[in-house]
Formats: structure tokens, sequence, C-alpha cells
């Protein structure tokens, strides 16, 4: 290789003038951008349950299961008042697809020839509004969709549970104040029954109290004046 030729590789390989300085300039955004707080709407609620998925409802109209989106199932409890939630919502756009509350006696069950789906009955609020609907989810694994089914029935066990207790607590509290009427009610009887007895044995021997002063009083019947008048 000739010296010109080695000279020319060297000058091609060394980097540029200024590739390696630096300038000092600082080039400020055209667009400033403020972090901004999003709230999803869960921040009082704990999740008991968290699975991917996919979820369908079945169509009446078209006699069909229509695709309503697959993402993320949850079952979330509320921090104060204990209720609990399903809301499912799409993996990449997060628009909620099911959100509804799991209701004392609400039931699921699998999918007749499906051991990764389960169905259940819900009144669904995703649209805004109230509908009653019938879903259908579908888990990749056998285990998935076991796990979700018995968290599902346990919570709508447990809020039964709850619910009966209540009532019987209600029973319980009317037939305590029941208990404090009739009570009331005996003792003031009581109180009443010898003040109107002793009332009634003063008009009774009144009489007789009346008969004792006319005999002090020196008193004569009339029958033993006229015999007197006779003698």
């Amino acid at each position: 290789m000739s010296s010109a030729d080695a000279e020319h590789r060297e000058d091609e390989e060394a980097p540029l003038a200024g590739d390696d300085e630096d300038t000092g300039a600082q080039v400020a955004p055209i667009v400033r951008l403020e972090e901004v707080a999003v709230t999803t709407g869960e921040e009082d609620e704990d999740a008991i349950l968290d699975l991917k998925a996919k979820l369908y409802r079945f169509d009446k109209d078209g006699n069909q299961w229509k695709e309503r989106g697959a993402g993320t199932v949850k079952l979330l409890k509320h921090k104060k008042t204990g209720k609990v939630r399903l809301v499912m919502r799409q993996s990449k756009t997060l628009k909620i697809c099911a959100n509804h509350l799991v209701l004392p006696k609400m039931t699921v069950q699998e999918h007749a020839g499906n051991e990764k789906s389960s169905v259940w009955h819900a009144t669904d609020f995703a649209d805004g509004e109230l509908k009653e609907e019938l879903f259908c989810i579908r888990f990749a694994s056998i285990e998935n969709n076991r796990l979700f089914m018995e968290k599902f029935q346990e919570v709508a066990e447990s809020l039964s549970t709850e619910e009966e207790n209540e009532d019987a607590t209600k029973a319980a509290g009317l037939l305590e104040n029941l208990s404090v009427e009739e009570r009331k009610t005996k003792e003031k009887a009581e109180v009443e029954a010898p003040a109107a007895a002793t009332s009634g044995t003063v008009k009774e021997d009144a009489p007789a109290e009346e008969k004792v002063e006319e005999k002090a009083e020196g008193k004569v019947p009339a029958a033993a004046e006229e015999e007197k008048k006779d003698t």
C-alpha cells in the first residue's frame, strides 16, 4: 500500500472536526407538558382479583355471543362500604366493557362444554345506563376460570350472610322494642289498679260512715219520733 493511499484512508477514518465538541448550547422545548394526575375511580377500592381474560355478552336480537373486549377483569372491594364490584377494561384503550356490583345470591357457573369459560347474569352499567346482561368470560387456563368462579361466589355468599345478619338484627331490635312497650303497659296497669280499687272502697263505705256520723250527732229516725208522739 502506497503512502498516499495510507494518508487518504487515515483522512476518511479521522472524525470530523467538531463531532466530539460540546458547544454548550441548550434547546428549549417548543411545548411544555405538565404532569396531570389521572384518576381511574378505583382509588378507594382494593383489588381482590386481577386476571386477564376475554369478555362476551349475549345479543338477544341476533341470538349470538358478541365480543366486548380483551383485557383485565377485577373484583374491587370498597374500603369504607365493603361493596364489591366487577370491572373489566380493554387492554389498549382502557375502555370499560363491564362494570356492575356483585350482589347477594348472584351465581356464576361454568359455560357448558368449556372449562375455561363461565357465565353469569348482572345489571351492568358499562354503557352509562343500567342493562340486564348475560356475560361470558374466557380465560387462558382452567385454573384462572376456577379462581374467578370461586372468588365471585365467595363474595356473593358473604354478602348474603351479612344481609341475613342485618335482617336478624333488625328483627331482634323490633322484638326488643315490643317487649319494652309491653312491659311499660303492664307496669302502668299495675300502678293504676290499686288506685282504682281504693277509690271504689271509699265510695262503698261512704253510706256506713254517714250512718255513724248521724248516730254520733244524736239524730233519731222518723219512725222512732212517731212512736214517741203516740206515747
